[in-house]
C-alpha cells in the first residue's frame, strides 16, 4: 500500500496539515527516564525559562532573579519548562460487533487514532496503537517521530474486525506489559457480555491519565426497524426472535441511555475522562473542538 493511500483512506491530507497545531495535552505529571522532545507543564527547576511569578513566602531564595530586584526593587521568581517524553497508548477495538453501522464504528474509530496518532508523532511522543480482541492482538510498537507517520496509517489500515470482545483480558495483559506511565485512549463500543467496570480499573494501573471514546452507531442508538425479527449476535452467533413494537423500542432506548449513564459516571468516579461518541458525531469537530475542549489535544 502507498503512503498516499494509507493517509487518504483514514484522513484527507488537508486535515493532516490543521492537525500540525496541535498537541496532546495531559492532566497528569510523568516523571521519565529519557530526555524527550516533550515540554511538560510542570514549572520547576530545568533547562528553558518559561516565565516570572511574584516571590511568595518559602519559596527557594536560589530561583529568585536578583537583577529584577536591583532594578524595580521586588522580588521575582523564575519559572523554568521541564523536557519529558509522554508515552500515548491508543487501545483500539476491533471486536467483531465494531464492523457495523452506516457509518462503520471501526472505521470511525480508525479515523480517531490515525488523528491522535499522529499528533503524538509529529509532536515527538511515543505514541503505540494497540488494535485488540478476544481473537488477537495487534501492535503499532511505541514510536516516535514524524518518519513513522505512515508506518502508522498503514498499520491501522491494515487491523480487521475479528472475533469477540474481551475487555478484561486485553485490559490486564495491557497493564502487564505496558508499564511506563502515560495517556491512555480506549476507543471502543464497550459491548462485552462480561462487562467493563474490572477491565478498565486495570488501565489506570501506574496512575495513567485515561480517556474513554464510547463509539456507538446511530442504529444502535435510534434503531429503525419495525415487526418481527430473527436478530443474530455477530460475535457469538446466539439468535434471539423479537417484535419490534413502539414499547420494546422505548424500552431499549431507555437501556441504552442507562447504560451510557452508568459508564459515565463510573468513569468520573475513578476520575477517567469519558466521551460518549455516536458515529454522526462530525469527525474533524471531534478532534478540533470536542477532544480540545475534553483537554486531550490543545
Amino acid at each position: 500500500m502507498s503512503d498516499t493511500r494509507a493517509s487518504n483512506e483514514l484522513m484527507d491530507p488537508d486535515f493532516l496539515r490543521r492537525l500540525e497545531r496541535l498537541q496532546l495535552h495531559t492532566r497528569r505529571i510523568f516523571r521519565g527516564g529519557l530526555r524527550g522532545e516533550r515540554r511538560s507543564h510542570r514549572k520547576g527547576v530545568s533547562i528553558e525559562f518559561a516565565d516570572y511569578r511574584d516571590y511568595a513566602r518559602g519559596d527557594d531564595l536560589r530561583h529568585i532573579d536578583w537583577n529584577i530586584y536591583a532594578r524595580l526593587e521586588r522580588l521575582f521568581l523564575k519559572l523554568f519548562l521541564e523536557e519529558q517524553d509522554l508515552f500515548f497508548y491508543i487501545l483500539l477495538d476491533v471486536s467483531q460487533s465494531m464492523d457495523w453501522g452506516a457509518i462503520n464504528k471501526l472505521q470511525y474509530g480508525k479515523k480517531v487514532a490515525a488523528a491522535l496518532a499522529y499528533i503524538g508523532l509529529t509532536n515527538m511522543d511515543r505514541v503505540g496503537v494497540i488494535g485488540f480482541s478476544a481473537a488477537a492482538t495487534q501492535v503499532f510498537n511505541p514510536s516516535s517521530g514524524r518518519h513513522n507517520v505512515w508506518r502508522m496509517l498503514e498499520f491501522l489500515n491494515n487491523l480487521a474486525p475479528n472475533g469477540q470482545t474481551s475487555l478484561r483480558q486485553f485490559c490486564h495483559s495491557f497493564a502487564l506489559k505496558y508499564r511506563r506511565r502515560g495517556i491512555v485512549v480506549l476507543i471502543s463500543d464497550l459491548l462485552d457480555p462480561a462487562g467493563y467496570d474490572e477491565a478498565l480499573k486495570y488501565l489506570l494501573h501506574g496512575g495513567n491519565d485515561v480517556y474513554l471514546l464510547h463509539v456507538l452507531a446511530d442504529e444502535e442508538i435510534e434503531p429503525d426497524i419495525r415487526g418481527h425479527l430473527d436478530l443474530i449476535d455477530c460475535e457469538t452467533e446466539d439468535r434471539t426472535e423479537v417484535t419490534a413494537s413502539p414499547q420494546l423500542l422505548s424500552t431499549y432506548k431507555r437501556t441504552v441511555n442507562a447504560y451510557c449513564t452508568q459508564v459515565k459516571r463510573y468513569a468520573a468516579r475513578y476520575a477517567m475522562n469519558y466521551l460518549f461518541t455516536p458515529t454522526s458525531t462530525d469527525f474533524e469537530r471531534l478532534i478540533l473542538s470536542v477532544l480540545r475542549a475534553r483537554g486531550l489535544v490543545k
